[in-house]
């Protein structure tokens, strides 16, 4: 099982058009129409625990990034109608995009082999990456706990005053 190259600071995001609950969204639109740039976060499952508490802290957290010029999207490998339900029963204000076949994972490095009680297999690294304006990046954390990682990021992007 290979592990895939991770994006850098400074490095070209890989774009995208992935599905959603309201239409297709396009990574290079979302950063023309984010005045400082876009949150993409990638999560293994909608309804599990660990997502459910990740996404939740993002949707609390969404006026701060949104006041501050920031639009988050949030990945997985979920069904669009998954989303949906997702979005639904937790009130998620923000993009939930579906990438089923994980190709937009595979780019980004959010995709590879993980471990869990000794045991390998591949699936999704949770991983969240800001991508500015010019498209490039401009953090990136690889597997991050769904627990404290919000806040983290706002500190990281000078929000928290």
């Amino acid at each position: 099982m290979a592990e895939n190259k991770r994006l850098g600071v400074g490095e070209e995001a890989p774009d995208f058009t992935l599905s959603t609950p309201e239409g297709d969204v396009t990574l290079r639109h979302a950063t023309q129409q984010a005045e400082r740039g876009v949150i993409v976060y990638f999560y293994p499952r909608a309804m599990t625990p660990g997502c459910t508490t990740q996404a939740c802290d993002f949707r609390d957290n969404l006026n701060s990034f949104a006041s501050t010029g920031y639009t988050v999207v949030g990945v997985s490998p979920d069904s669009v109608e998954k989303l949906v339900s997702f979005a639904e029963k937790y009130s998620l204000n923000y993009v939930l995009a579906s990438d089923e076949n994980h190709e937009v994972m595979d780019a980004w490095g959010a995709w590879g082999t993980k471990k869990n009680y000794g045991k390998e297999y591949e699936g999704v690294i949770r991983s969240t990456i800001v991508v500015g304006k010019d498209g490039r990046v401009v953090a990136a954390h690889y597997n991050v706990r769904a627990r404290g990682h919000v806040a983290r990021l706002r500190r990281e992007l000078g929000i928290d005053g």
